[in-house]
């Protein structure tokens, strides 16, 4: 049995669903043919999430910090590298 991926649009619109609170869980799952649990493990992830949806200019700051890690990182291995590689030509 192969798994079955979803697209974000689906599960949104299946988060949206039980929130709503118009039908049990179990309908649901009927209607979208998935398991209960899927619902709501979809349904915790996005309320997790709730709070980034309204922080636009966050996420693109947190992407820079990100890329400056990234970048010093990279700095700091080219340097380690470089460092042993003259320990070794001093023996």
């Amino acid at each position: 049995m192969t798994r079955r991926k979803f697209t974000s649009k689906f599960k949104t619109k299946v988060v949206l669903e039980a929130l709503k609170e118009r039908q049990t869980v179990k309908e649901l799952a009927q209607k979208f043919e998935i398991t209960p649990q899927q619902i709501g493990t979809w349904k915790r992830d996005f309320l997790n999430e709730a709070d980034t949806v309204f922080s636009k200019g966050e996420k693109s700051k947190k992407s820079e910090a990100e890329e400056k890690k990234d970048q010093l990182l990279k700095v700091i291995g080219e340097l380690k590298v470089e460092n042993d590689f003259l320990k070794n030509a001093l023996r």
